[in-house]
């Protein structure tokens, strides 16, 4: 007899489990093992156990029910007998087989065309769509070597927190940041990037995409509404300025870096730069520009400095962050996620003094801080010099896989001129006619290799080009991935041969400007028009 039966009813007492939701006031009086079995097999049928699950142990089990534990290891027995749990010993009663009239797989999920990626203005989807088209050789850029996460350090940093770590560390942490990792930041920057900064001064965030929205709330409260960018340059941080209500005028680059005359015409009083390498050109700001964007910075300007992948340098001397010269003009941002991986989602921001309060206000409000338990593993890491280590590591790893890209696109596509070749994660090619880079991308990942079209990132027209990552791809891969590319290109060069011209063209309707980066285009530039931009040519790069 079960010992809830000789208990008196009593409400206020729970006789149910969190394990599968399990309620024991559901089973029919002296059926209450063939109604748990029941309940477990459908279970298993359904995926909510599947295959290698453990079930709780009987004793921990019956407790919950607030059964006997007699009911509950008939249960098992009764799906032992039907081939679907065996037990193990010590490491319990584990799901071995699901019953015949179990679901299959769920289908996949479904997939973008090329054309449906590729085809239109890129809306703030377009990343996510990317990266969950299937495809067998990824080149796409801004994806560091994934496969070369140092699980072994990280483990090891992990136990060595764990074992030193308080019952207090784990409430609720300093929203910014874990004391330890704001130290070992301040360090990191002084040894990687030439710039001190007292660990006070240095804000732990979710990488460089949660900075500009802390940012962003602190400029609104001055009355800014405009952040220039550079042009070519991020769509992705356009995008997230634009989700800030920001508009997003375009400052030509050209193989010197930001044109800061153009800035200065602009009339925008913040400018968010990569200039150690600049996305996706791959230029460094040269000594001059930086001379005149002191002048700039020093009339009232602000530059945010995204130092997305500065430390990964192959062919050139080390390059000092802007913030080194420019404490009180430069916002820094940097992160991990180039250099570890972007799942941790960690990043820092140094800031200037005015905007320190708020941004610190902002990122409490987010939420509350980062996860602590994170933050102390690198800074374990950082401490103990494992991450100086693996960025030794991958700077060898990458300066392979880029020379092997560099070798493919000589040999396959010749015509292309490569851009930004001394550092980064990604090249730059440009070509001087051919079809749409749009349309060659779609191609491409139409025969199974995945990349970003140049026009993607650009504001005023340009040249046709592609951004292709190499640091996640093996150089098997890489030069597989660029000959399908070239393969592409002449299969639509040949198409485009063989097709009669069309018709008369059509009077164009007016310009939309429902999208921000189209009201950019539709604007006329000229240096002396207040407007950024160059009368819509291409910025010229720097080749390797």
């Amino acid at each position: 007899m079960s010992r809830a039966k000789s208990q008196p009813d009593n409400r206020s007492i729970t006789s149910g489990s969190d394990f599968l939701q399990l309620d024991i006031a559901d089973a029919p009086a002296g059926g209450r093992s063939g109604w748990l079995a029941e309940r477990l097999r459908h279970a298993i049928a359904d995926g909510r156990l599947p295959v290698g699950s453990r079930l709780p142990a009987s004793r921990v089990l019956a407790a919950e029910l607030r059964v006997s534990r007699g009911v509950v290891t008939e249960a098992y027995q009764r799906l032992t007998e039907d081939g679907h749990v065996a037990g193990r010993g010590r490491g319990g009663t584990v799901v071995v087989a699901a019953p015949p009239t179990a679901p299959g797989p769920p289908p996949p999920p479904r997939q973008a065309a090329p054309a449906a990626v590729f085809g239109a203005e890129p809306d703030a989807g377009v990343f996510d769509a990317l990266r969950a088209a299937r495809a067998r050789i990824d080149l796409s850029p801004g994806v560091p070597d994934l496969a070369a996460f140092p699980r072994t350090a990280w483990l090891r940093a992990e136990r060595t927190v764990l074992a030193s770590l308080s019952a207090s560390d784990l409430g609720y942490g300093d929203p910014r940041g874990a004391p330890a990792l704001r130290r070992a930041v301040a360090v990191w920057l002084a040894r990687t990037r030439g710039f001190r900064a007292d660990p006070d001064e240095v804000l732990i965030v979710a990488g460089v995409a949660q900075a500009l929205g802390l940012l962003a709330r602190a400029l609104r409260v001055d009355g800014v509404t405009e952040i220039a960018v550079e042009d070519p340059g991020s769509l992705g941080a356009r995008q997230h300025l634009w989700h800030s209500g920001f508009t997003t005028p375009p400052v030509p680059v050209d193989g010197h870096g930001v044109v800061v005359e153009e800035l200065r015409a602009c009339g925008a009083p913040v400018v968010l730069l990569t200039p150690a390498h600049q996305f996706p050109t791959g230029v460094v700001l040269g000594g001059e520009r930086r001379r005149e964007l002191m002048r700039w910075a020093g009339a009232g300007g602000l530059v945010v400095e995204d130092d997305y992948d500065a430390e990964h340098r192959y062919d050139r001397p080390p390059v000092p962050a802007l913030r080194a010269v420019l404490p009180e003009e430069v916002c820094y941002t940097g992160s991990v996620s180039k250099l570890l991986a972007p799942a941790l989602r960690v990043g820092w921001v140094v800031a200037p003094s005015r905007y320190r309060d708020a941004l610190i206000e902002a990122k409490r409000f987010a939420d509350l801080g980062n996860a602590v338990l994170p933050q102390l593993v690198l800074a374990e890491l950082m401490e103990s010099g494992q991450l100086e280590r693996q960025l030794r590591f991958l700077r060898r790893r990458h300066h392979r896989r880029r020379d092997a890209m560099i070798a493919a696109i000589r040999t396959h596509l010749p015509d292309a001129t490569v851009h930004g070749a001394a550092a980064g994660l990604h090249l730059m090619i440009t070509f001087t006619g051919g079809p749409p880079d749009t349309d060659l991308a779609a191609a491409a990942l139409s025969r199974g290799v995945k990349t970003q079209p140049l026009s993607w990132h650009r504001t005023t027209p340009g040249p046709p080009g592609l951004v292709l990552g190499y640091a996640a791809s093996t150089p098997t891969d890489i030069a597989a991935g660029v000959a399908t590319l070239a393969a592409a290109r002449r299969a639509m060069t040949t198409r485009a041969a063989s097709t009669p011209p069309p018709g008369p063209p059509s009077s164009p309707g007016p310009p939309r400007h429902d999208h921000p980066r189209a009201a950019y285009r539709a604007v006329p530039r000229s240096p002396s028009g207040g407007s950024c931009g160059r009368g819509g040519a291409a910025p010229s790069v720097m080749s390797p």
